[in-house]
């Protein structure tokens, strides 16, 4: 196909956006015509939180949706796919299901997050990522559904991903090959304020044990080994250790467990650190200098230590710039105001295990403002997170995303443009043996 021609939505090729535009007001009259059913549905997750591998309610709010979606058995769900909180719900124009000699569909996928945080439930506005990417792909669906020929070959995915808070449920889904065959992937996160992207980093946790001997803390102290002592001078070291610290370098801890009484010289203590940086490259050397630090700790106090990784490091999530422009473009329309590039690309951020999504499929995940200026991880963004006033946000942002998939699906340059971006920034993070 010709620079600059776009495929027709008949099938054919033509200059001019007027037919893709005329669609993209179709796939947001969708998700207006679908309002109600979409509010409910986070309203569901919202009001019963549950914490990560633990979202029965979620799963089975989310699934039921899909199954019974109108027209009837239009999705194809897998209610438990690969993890028991996970599922996978398919849609394809019906043409498209009858075998064929017809070119392999593109395949996009839609994500669905639902975890909520301990003690403060949705805190960080799951219940509205859940919302937008059913509702997006809701749009994506309808605008191709009222189509007067059949439409490009294309399959809408809908990965519910458990497990974002605590463990990586992404991650796990990608080792099980969930996202193999994807071509683009789409998601969207509550915040304070709109951008195309933040630079989410890559995260590395770490409990650190330290091992001593007890002995009475009054009587005879020196026959004991502190345990305490060596987790307090853990922390300290970190804290010295700051000054030598990148700015872009974070790192935070807490003393789970420091003795059982006062009179008893600790025998055992425990933290927990989470170590952050703008690359998986970086991350390795900061977490190399924090742990050379927990055992200068256990040297000078005689205790022994243990140093265990968590389950899965979050990678920092790769930005895609011709995706987060095809976004912005699509957002602008419905009066979405953005946050300036230099502000995005230097912004505070924290982590996400959509990063390890970015380093096997190109990907977009856009921050959106929900009506509050809360902060995420608050009881005050609770609040908010189940408030009416973010359901014009999270539909509006879902709008953006369901436009922007229809660009993907209509204008094959901008797959192209968005596929080697996708290749450029794994050769900078050197990963390119990922997609040999």
């Amino acid at each position: 196909m010709r620079p600059g021609v776009e495929r027709s939505v008949e099938g054919g090729a033509y200059d001019g956006g007027s037919e893709l535009e005329l669609l993209k007001l179709r796939a947001a009259e969708c998700i207006d015509e679908a309002a109600e059913r979409l509010g409910a549905l986070s309203r569901a997750i919202w009001s019963q939180p549950e914490l990560a591998y633990e979202e029965h309610h979620a799963h089975r709010v989310l699934t039921h949706f899909f199954e019974r979606e109108p027209p009837a058995a239009s999705w194809e769900v897998q209610p438990h796919y690969q993890l028991p909180t996970a599922f996978r719900a398919e849609w394809e124009p019906q043409e498209a299901r009858a075998p064929s000699a017809a070119p392999r569909p593109l395949h996009l996928g839609f994500l669905c997050e639902y975890d909520a945080l301990p003690g403060i439930g949705h805190a960080c506005g799951h219940n509205l990522i859940a919302e937008v990417g059913a509702a997006a792909a809701l749009g994506v669906k309808g605008a191709l559904e009222g189509l007067p020929r059949p439409p490009p070959p294309v399959k809408v995915i809908v990965l519910g991903t458990p497990a974002e808070e605590d463990g990586g449920g992404k991650i796990d889904l990608i080792e099980a090959g969930a996202f193999t065959n994807l071509d683009v992937v789409f998601m969207a996160h509550p915040s304070q304020e709109n951008a195309a992207y933040l630079p989410d980093m890559a995260e590395h946790d770490v409990t650190v044990k330290y091992y001593g001997k007890a002995s009475h803390s009054a009587a005879y102290p020196w026959e004991g080994l502190n345990a305490l002592d060596a987790a307090v001078l853990a922390y300290n070291n970190v804290s010295v250790f700051r000054q030598q610290m990148k700015p872009t370098w974070r790192v935070h801890g807490i003393i789970k467990n420091g003795g059982v009484k006062p009179n008893i010289i600790p025998s055992y203590s425990e933290l927990i650190y989470y170590f952050r940086a703008p690359s998986m490259k970086e991350l390795q050397v900061l977490t190399k200098k924090a742990e050379d630090c927990f055992r200068a700790a256990a040297l000078a106090s005689g205790c022994t230590v243990e140093i265990k990784s968590g389950g899965h490091d979050y990678y920092n999530v790769l930005p895609n710039k011709s995706l987060w422009k095809a976004y912005m473009e699509n957002g602008r329309k419905l009066g979405i105001e953005f946050i300036s590039e230099d502000t995005m690309l230097n912004g505070p951020s924290g982590s996400t295990d959509f990063g390890n999504v970015t380093f096997v499929v190109p990907g977009i995940h856009p921050y959106f403002h929900i009506g509050s200026n809360a902060l995420n991880h608050t009881e005050q963004y609770t609040e908010a997170a189940g408030s009416q006033e973010a359901q014009f946000y999270t539909l509006r942002t879902a709008k953006a995303l369901a436009m922007t998939a229809l660009d993907v699906i209509f204008k094959p340059e901008l797959l192209e443009r968005i596929r080697e971006d996708f290749k450029l920034k794994l050769q900078e993070e050197q990963f390119v043996n990922a997609v040999e």
